[in-house]
């Protein structure tokens, strides 16, 4: 790469760096005052495109097309900054009490409903905006020919983060919103209107990332897929700048843009022998720099230290022993699940989705283990799940292994990862913890992708199909069989004084290392335990499929989990169990029932997170004790009343 090639990628490193920017200024706004992790963040951004594409058609030709154009992109990031107003009014305010995790879920269940309400309004193709009037053409530099139009962008990071500057330390609002940054509750017992400050933020944060992604019109069609690109990579600058620091939201994007923008220029470059494709390194360079980040200086680069994180789930009731009833119960469903492959002539799909869901069992549990009792959110997951699968996989068909010896050690491959990733997991707590985990995930998911002679690559792993000797119906007992032991050896893991520890560790960091608990390794045996069993949930997934890709460990597998896991309730040990069987079920039958099965979905999601925020399972558990209670009540007041009337 000569001069010209270089410094054109520099260039573009800085045109990319603005629009990273305003989508990552826009989301640490609103963390930093309202506290909520925006998932649906991206899909602001992707409403900026395409409201800025419809207005463009209709505002930008014509005699006046030119101001018309630069009118439709200002207006088209209003107009996102007023739904997101409207998003805080009638969906936020409810929630702003609810655990972070409730709060990831109802974000990422509109990312659901925005995204088939962008397919039903304007179509599943993409669509290509016109070029900017007046900076269509291109400039010289150097001989090489250079956007126009790049050249605007580049100044419009510095101008938009100068601007923000301005208002945050220049304006009494301003003031009031870095005050709720620092103390919210003192904020309001100066009699300040918490709730509309909130939503001036929101728009405000809403109406940057609807800038960012109209300013991109003339650089990229619009499509359904910009929502959850946006938002991996608005996470990961705010994480590496430092939650809460527009300045730090600027300077990340550019170290992050200029790296990518120089990895694309080098290419296939030949180092001491050694062929190294840096253009591929794009997919995962943001990631290896959080990553390095977080382990180095873990509130980022111009953030703040904060304390340990706090637990911010109610107070858990201790785990109880299975009741005879719940004993029972439990007997009856696994018997129940027995006999379903003898009724496949009436039902001859319920075993195979029985199967899917007795797998994304056994890995929502494995998750539970760690979030629950151990009070560690993990965006990462899936690279367990993932390490599982390929690794039964590359066992089977590489190495040449029988089918029983590579679902045995798959697990521990899984493990494996676990115990390396696991060790600088713990080390960090609340949001930087679980991003962490986000990064090493794409990471393994990145070798995956591109080691085409290994894995396949993006093409995945065909005919990992079980032994000769196990017909359909004999693995599906022998899933059934692993799952159930699996989830019965998690319980007890969870009763034994290990399992009192780790929660004795989420509940209290300081009072358990007091007591002479070492914290930091029983969370990471932890972390391995979880790797291993959601390593052996992949490798029962793989045999089930025949095949594999990196889809099976991407993070959408991950926020899966997630779903799952809140979905039946985080302080249940029976949440993810329900939570899983019901998402899987309901999945299933949405993406059959209709073709916009996302916003159907997410609108069941929204429900069950505003009706039932304690989860499914947990939501019966309290009907459950309320009911006992009021039979109680009876007997109780009986027994009060007796002595007095003896005494009369």
């Amino acid at each position: 790469m000569d001069f010209s090639g270089f410094l054109a990628q520099l260039l573009n490193g800085l045109a990319e760096a603005s629009s990273l920017f305003l989508v990552a200024a826009g989301l640490s706004l609103i963390f930093g005052v309202t506290r909520i992790v925006n998932f649906a963040h991206g899909s602001f951004y992707m409403l900026g495109i395409y409201i800025a594409y419809s207005l463009v058609e209709r505002l930008g030709t014509g005699p006046a097309g030119a101001v018309g154009f630069w009118f439709s992109l200002v207006l088209a990031s209003l107009l996102v900054g007023a739904i997101g107003a409207l998003v805080e009014v009638v969906l936020l305010r409810r929630i702003y009490k609810a655990p972070e995790l409730f709060q990831l879920l109802a974000t990422f269940a509109l990312v659901l409903v925005v995204n088939d309400a962008v397919l039903w309004l304007w179509g599943p193709e993409e669509l290509l905006g016109r070029r900017a009037p007046g900076l269509a053409g291109s400039i010289d530099l150097l001989g090489r020919q250079y956007p126009t139009y790049n050249l605007l962008l580049i100044v419009v990071g510095p101008l938009v983060l100068g601007l923000l500057w301005l208002l945050l330390t220049r304006t009494r609002w301003g003031v009031l919103v870095r005050a709720a940054t620092q103390d919210r509750e003192m904020l309001g017992a100066l009699g300040v209107n918490q709730a509309w400050l909130f939503t001036g933020v929101f728009a405000l944060g809403a109406m940057l990332a609807g800038l960012g992604g109209a300013i991109q019109l003339p650089r990229e069609p619009a499509s359904l897929m910009l929502d959850l690109r946006a938002i991996g990579e608005a996470f990961v600058i705010v994480v590496v700048g430092g939650m809460g620091s527009i300045p730090g939201a600027y300077v990340a994007a550019l170290l992050i843009a200029e790296i990518k923008a120089i990895c694309i220029g080098l290419g296939t470059t030949t180092l001491f022998g050694i062929t190294i494709s840096f253009s591929k390194l794009t997919l995962v360079v943001e990631f290896l720099v959080m990553a390095l980040v977080l382990v180095f200086r873990p509130w980022g680069l111009m953030g703040r230290p904060q304390g340990a994180s706090r637990n911010s789930a109610p107070i858990e009731a201790p785990l109880r022993p299975g009741s005879p009833q719940f004993k029972l119960l439990a007997m009856g469903v696994f018997i129940l699940l027995a006999v379903l492959p003898l009724l496949s002539g009436w039902l001859p799909y319920a075993t195979v989705l029985t199967q899917d869901v007795l797998v994304a069992v056994l890995f929502a549990v494995s998750l539970h283990f760690i979030m629950g009792p151990g009070g560690m959110h993990s965006f990462g997951h899936a690279a367990y799940y993932g390490l599982g699968a390929y690794g039964a996989a590359v066992l089977l068909k590489a190495a040449t292994m029988p089918m029983p010896l590579a679902m045995a050690l798959a697990p521990l491959i899984a493990g494996a990862g676990a115990l390396v990733f696991g060790w600088f997991c713990v080390r960090l707590s609340g949001v930087y913890l679980a991003m962490l985990t986000l990064a090493f995930s794409q990471i393994v998911w990145s070798v995956v992708f591109q080691w085409d002679d290994f894995t396949g690559g993006s093409n995945g792993m065909i005919g990992v199909w079980p032994s000769s000797w196990l017909d359909a119906t004999s693995y599906y007992y022998l899933t059934l069989a692993l799952v159930g032991l699996s989830v019965f050896l998690l319980r007890r893991i969870l009763f034994a004084p290990f399992g009192y520890a780790l929660r004795a560790g989420r509940d209290s960091a300081l009072r358990a290392d007091a007591i002479g608990i070492d914290v930091k390794r029983v969370q990471w045996m932890a972390f391995v335990v979880a790797g291993v069993f959601g390593g052996l949930a992949g490798a029962l997934y793989v045999f089930s499929k025949g095949s594999i890709s990196p889809d099976a460990m991407a993070v959408g597998k991950s926020v899966d989990g997630l779903v799952m896991v809140l979905l039946g309730g985080i302080q249940t040990l029976l949440g993810p169990i329900v939570g899983a069987a019901a998402f899987n079920v309901l999945q299933d039958y949405i993406m059959r029932a209709t073709d916009y099965w996302r916003a159907l979905f997410g609108g069941v999601i929204l429900v069950l997170v505003l009706v039932f925020p304690q989860g499914i399972a947990g939501f019966c558990r309290q009907v459950g004790d309320w009911w006992q209670a009021r039979r109680a009540a009876p007997a109780k007041t009986g027994v009060a009343i007796a002595p007095a009337e003896k005494q009369a």
